[in-house]
């Protein structure tokens, strides 16, 4: 062994003390840290030789990297939809590194009997019933993409093709159609050989992000029995906007379709008891897409996807090799998702939910909720500001009179929040985002204070 090397084998618990130290002081700053900036040109150091030992690599991460990063763990980070990390969390992802658990196959270790119970939990949770069956992923644009892969075997079978093997050649057209579909969406049909064009955007409700359920039987009417996709949000990234799921379910008397929920934060309006029948019908959803790094609050990366149709998904990820195990009772997780090798991020997912269990994430929500709902409020008293949506949950989007464009850099420079710029029907907008574990009414009277500085 190196010296450097053996030499940090040795120091092991006080760089650990170490670090862990460091870590403490950054989130212990998140409130006086900037939540965003815009990071100082950097040239990139030549590739070490020898190397300079733990310590050293924490000291200069310290000085070259650490300050250019945002404060995106912290209660006013309100760009995209960004949660945080709990503390169990944390404890959690600490520990996935340190046993470093290839979470992938069922030998030799209990990890993937422990990804199972999370998959349990979280399927509970998220009111989905025992037929779904899931694993976990790296976010929302994967476990997009493996229910829509299951969803295109599906249309295979419908026609007497196996897509997994004979190829996206044999299956030719597939319909997709979607009311306002995330862009995600978009890149995993690319991925999937359907492409892009495959989407047919299905006409909205007046002034809303929802399908026109008649405009979707309109669509599957003219489809002439071909069987087809149909992927319905939980939650709209603009607007939080919801698919009647129960109006779309029941358009499967008459068409054959596939459903795909994106409800990817939406999902979680579940634990809201004031907003729980937003997804009601997610259970008879043939594949349903969460991501847990937004509002379950755990680190980067995590995500989980769930399928009614287990024998379609092995069929399309199922990995054969002379050094594995054929396939037995319940398949090993390299049989359900593109990974052959991965890091148990069930883990992280797991200490939360044991230590705070539905109440605590509840309450995250909730919160989350009142504190999105209270700054669409206060926006509304600032002379010129407009809500471009109602707020449905834990987004906000608004006008500005100005540049929304030179706002947003304004309220990142000022380095009291962050917000993201967008466009919705045509007109430039903000939006805020609330799912962070942290945030509360007081950071929202902090983001309203600031917009209303800044247009004055």
């Amino acid at each position: 062994m190196r010296n450097v090397l053996a030499d940090d084998l040795a120091a092991l618990p006080e760089l650990l003390q170490t670090t862990r130290d460091y870590a403490v002081s950054v989130l212990k700053g998140l409130d006086e840290r900037p939540v965003a900036v815009t990071p100082a040109p950097a040239s990139a150091a030549p590739l070490p030789t020898d190397g300079i030992g733990t310590a050293g690599a924490l000291a200069e991460f310290q000085q070259r990297w650490a300050p250019g990063f945002s404060g995106s763990a912290g209660p006013r980070y309100l760009g995209f939809v960004t949660g945080g990390t709990t503390p169990a969390a944390l404890a959690g992802d600490w520990l996935t590194g340190t046993f470093d658990q290839n979470g992938s196959n069922r030998s030799g270790s209990s990890a993937a009997a422990l990804e199972d119970e999370t998959v349990g939990w979280l399927r509970e949770m998220f009111g989905l019933g025992t037929a779904h069956t899931g694993a976990f992923v790296s976010g929302a644009t994967m476990s997009n993409l493996v229910g829509l892969a299951i969803g295109r075997e599906w249309i295979g079978q419908q026609r007497g093709v196996s897509v997994a093997r004979q190829g996206v050649a044999a299956l030719g057209e597939v319909p997709v159609l979607s009311g306002a579909a995330h862009s995600s969406v978009y890149k995993a049909l690319s991925i999937l050989g359907l492409g892009r064009d495959a989407l047919q955007p299905v006409r909205t409700l007046p002034d809303r992000e929802a399908a026109d359920v008649t405009a979707l039987a309109e669509a599957l009417e003219a489809l002439d029995g071909r069987p087809a996709i149909v992927v319905a949000n939980a939650g709209t990234v603009n607007t939080v906007d919801f698919d009647d799921l129960r109006a779309i379910l029941a358009l499967r008397d008459r068409y054959p379709f596939w459903l795909h929920v994106d409800a990817a934060f939406g999902g979680f309006a579940a634990l809201s008891p004031a907003h729980a029948h937003l997804v009601d019908g997610l259970a008879e959803a043939d594949s349903v897409c969460v991501d847990l790094h937004k509002w379950l609050n755990v680190p980067y990366d995590g995500a989980v996807q769930f399928t009614r149709h287990r024998d379609l998904q092995v069929t399309v990820f199922q990995n054969a090799a002379a050094y594995l195990p054929p396939i037995s009772g319940t398949p090993d997780f390299f049989h359900l998702t593109p990974e052959n090798s991965r890091r148990l991020r069930a883990l992280t997912a797991w200490f939360t939910l044991a230590a705070y269990g539905v109440s605590g994430h509840r309450e995250i929500v909730t919160r989350a909720i009142d504190a999105a709902h209270h700054l669409g409020a206060r926006l509304t008293t600032i002379p010129g500001v407009q809500l471009l949506a109602p707020v449905r949950l834990n987004v906000v989007c608004f006008t500005v009179p100005t540049d929304v464009t030179a706002l947003s850099q304004a309220v990142a420079d000022s380095g009291e929040a962050f917000l993201t710029p967008t466009v919705y029907q045509g007109k430039p907008a903000l939006r805020a985002a609330f799912s962070n574990w942290r945030t509360t009414t007081a950071d929202a009277d902090r983001v309203a204070d600031l917009i209303g500085k800044l247009l004055t």
